[in-house]
């Protein structure tokens, strides 16, 4: 037991049989310290072309021809080129290549803080129909990130024209791929 007092008895027991606490300090005012939280928005500062060189890093995106057109804290913008291979049956952009664009940029948003992050979750819509020697650009924009996971909300054009929309959720790993100074996160 950490001390006489009975106000804190009940919790110490707690602590100590239920959760296997005992590593916590306890402060004299019974409050368990935190430690300082990490601003990601001065790590993507401080590290961005480190980041932009790890997330721009993609084999599969570079055998397509997608090109990072923009990077930000949360936000990225990529486009390529609808070449004649990667039709359908019926002569439009295969769906598989519009999804391609819009994961990458999702990937690239959401490891934007140097924290290794994946996909969890993504629904797609297709809207219509990119051709050949199309352009089309993919957008992800961050909505919500939180410790664990991170929302993003992307959307695919043809010049002005909408093609698709696709909602994403990542999952954010304990680690950083990037060293930002040995801080700890809670």
């Amino acid at each position: 037991m950490r001390g006489p007092s009975h106000s804190n008895l009940a919790f110490d027991v707690c602590c100590d049989l239920l959760c296997n606490c005992s590593n916590i300090s306890i402060n004299q005012s019974g409050v368990i310290p935190m430690k300082k939280k990490i601003d990601e928005n001065q790590i993507f500062e401080k590290h961005r072309e480190e980041i932009l060189q790890q997330v721009k890093n993609d084999p599969y995106a570079a055998s397509l021809g997608i090109e990072l057109t923009a990077f930000e804290a949360g936000f990225a913008e990529a486009s390529l080129t609808v070449q004649e291979h990667m039709v359908n049956a019926h002569g439009t952009v295969h769906g598989a290549v519009i999804y391609a664009l819009a994961d990458h940029v999702f990937s690239v948003a959401c490891n934007a803080y140097g924290r290794t992050s994946v996909g969890l979750s993504t629904t797609i819509q297709f809207m219509k129909a990119a051709l050949p020697a199309h352009r089309i650009t993919a957008r992800a924009t961050e909505t919500t990130r939180n410790f664990r996971t991170g929302f993003y909300r992307i959307e695919v054009f043809h010049e002005e024209d909408r093609i698709a929309t696709m909602e994403a959720v990542a999952y954010r790993k304990d680690r950083y791929f990037i060293d930002h100074g040995g801080q700890k996160e809670n």
